[in-house]
């Protein structure tokens, strides 16, 4: 592929781009394999008859989480647990249906209000990097930018890729919540007895699946990331 040259001195091949290539491919195929399978096992039928939300409530219940809420949300997925509010947010789908994957679905976003109400350190460090992350990676990409502009201005292209530093880290402390979110989802499945031992065997397929996008995703952003360093975080301006 052609690569606009940064001053505009005409076109190179630029190789860091395979790094993004990889990066898309990655969540590509991740995202293919989760909607693969929920779209499975969203056609199989538990033999309790549990919606998402009955499933919801009975591990909330027995929990002891009764201030935790259920959301039905009307449009798109999205399916979430927000802690601000004690709210478990499960798509129209999910909450309705009494599928394998909806159970599975609801069963893991309890995982996180239960990682909430028992002090769970990683969610608890999550939380707090949210309103960071969200400045840093609006301004990573426009302060290298800016900087470049500026004449390779390096403390600028520097704050932007130590910026974009901070999403990567959100997404490598991402994985042991989800993953801890999946195991208690599977344990609580299992203890209260709400799928059969092979329905719960494609709950955990449909849970590994999902975990993969977020394994993608974070490899996708530390590429990313490397391709910046590789890029821009030298200490001279790029000859062209």
């Amino acid at each position: 592929m052609l690569y606009m040259g940064y001053y505009g001195y005409g076109m190179f091949w630029d190789p860091t781009y395979l790094l993004v290539i990889i990066g898309m491919l990655l969540c590509l195929g991740a995202s293919a394999l989760v909607n693969s399978t929920m779209n499975k096992y969203s056609k199989v039928r538990n033999m309790s008859g549990l919606t998402g939300a009955d499933a919801a409530r009975r591990i909330l219940n027995q929990e002891g989480l009764y201030d935790v809420q259920i959301e039905c949300l009307r449009n798109g997925k999205g399916d979430h647990y927000d802690p601000r509010t004690k709210t478990v947010r499960l798509s129209y789908e999910n909450y309705n249906s009494a599928s394998v994957t909806s159970v599975g679905v609801a069963a893991h976003e309890c995982g996180h209000a239960i990682q909430h109400a028992k002090g769970y350190v990683p969610i608890k460090i999550r939380s707090a990097l949210v309103p960071v992350v969200n400045i840093g990676s609006n301004l990573g990409m426009p302060l290298i930018f800016l900087g470049i502009l500026l004449g390779w201005n390096q403390t600028l292209i520097q704050i932007g890729i130590w910026a974009f530093s901070l999403a990567v880290l959100f997404q490598l402390i991402t994985l042991p919540v989800e993953f801890n979110a999946s195991r208690r989802a599977v344990s609580k499945i299992d203890q209260y007895g709400l799928l059969s031992v092979q329905e719960n065997n494609g709950c955990k397929k449909v849970l590994t699946a999902a975990a993969l996008t977020y394994v993608a995703a974070a490899a996708s952003s530390i590429l990313q990331l490397l391709r910046l360093v590789l890029l821009f975080g030298g200490n001279r301006r790029r000859d062209d």
